[in-house]
């Protein structure tokens, strides 16, 4: 996953990570607002945009991040996105509150500007930001916007979905992050659909990764890392059951293959039940030692152990 991961790098743009483990959010309004110190967290992202805006807004985006909040808000301010318009807000905060909340009205199917309406909302201490994350999650799902309102919505489950471990090794095309993304869209094999799968849930496009395993598994209804890709894309935490339900039968169909129990293993961590996805993560090395997944499994124990869950 080393070159997957050097591409997610590159591609995904953020000014800040905003953990769910950062929230204790209420939907309802205290009676007397208690804003939080400090100004909110901004949370951009631009994908494989290499454009002189998108450069131009992640510098601004680290500027904010940094606590230059002026120097950012100039920045945003030469720009008319939505993605500077949200900055140039949040920039001026507290005094730009209310503006916020007008984006907010003004573009209600936009899941970046609900998520931060959210984030404002919690950050003023008014209380209904429950609701302004729900729309964010469900209007554009296939945004790492979608991805990160969910997260705040359960904030008793781990960060992020799970991504897709694939049992083989593949190269990466060559090129700029955009020509890499591109080469893989074109892709026609069930592997090819794979790679290109991992690389859209890495960008916080899980809906676009569904359908990219789904076409991997028309191409190779039998294959075990195609069913297995098809059984994590489906997970959302709001219903995991569509992913257990088809990764869980697997075990019987393919008793030998270490990533069915990988993935099962992954999957009961992001549901925070530790014991069980210790024993499936046991069972996975064992399965096929020496394997890319079996090493995959260890590295999971080992930081469990450091962890003191181990």
């Amino acid at each position: 996953m080393a070159a997957i991961a050097l591409l997610a790098a590159a591609v995904v743009a953020a000014a800040a990570v905003l953990s769910a483990r950062e929230v204790e959010s209420d939907s309802a309004p205290a009676s007397q607002p208690q804003p939080r110190k400090g100004f909110p967290r901004l949370a951009l992202s631009f994908g494989v945009r290499d454009d002189a805006e998108a450069r131009e807004l992640r510098r601004a985006a680290q500027l904010y991040e940094a606590g230059r909040h002026a120097q950012a808000r100039r920045i945003f301010g030469r720009f008319d996105s939505l993605e500077a318009k949200l900055g140039a807000a949040f920039a001026g905060w507290p005094a730009t509150a209310d503006r916020v909340e007008q984006l907010g009205a003004l573009y209600p199917r936009s899941s970046l500007i609900q998520l931060h309406v959210g984030i404002e909302r919690l950050w003023a201490g008014t209380g209904g930001e429950d609701t302004a994350w729900r729309e964010a999650r469900d209007v554009e799902p296939d945004t790492p916007y979608a991805v990160l309102a969910d997260d705040l919505l359960h904030p008793q489950l781990a960060p992020g979905l799970p991504i897709f471990t694939p049992s083989f090794p593949y190269p990466l095309p060559s090129g700029t992050p955009a020509a890499q993304l591109e080469a893989l869209r074109g892709s026609r094999s069930e592997r090819g659909l794979l790679i290109y799968g991992i690389a859209l849930q890495r960008l916080g496009r899980p809906v676009s990764a569904r359908r990219a395993f789904a076409g991997a598994l028309r191409l190779a209804p039998n294959d075990v890392d195609a069913l297995v890709a098809d059984a994590v894309g489906r997970y959302e935490k709001s219903d995991p059951a569509g992913a257990f339900s088809r990764l869980g039968p697997l075990t019987r169909r393919f008793p030998k293959a270490a990533t069915v129990r990988f993935h099962l293993g992954v999957l009961l961590l992001w549901q925070s039940d530790v014991p069980e996805a210790k024993r499936q993560l046991r069972l996975a090395r064992a399965a096929q030692p020496g394997s890319r997944i079996a090493r995959d499994a260890e590295r999971y124990l080992q930081e469990l152990r450091k962890t003191g869950t181990g």
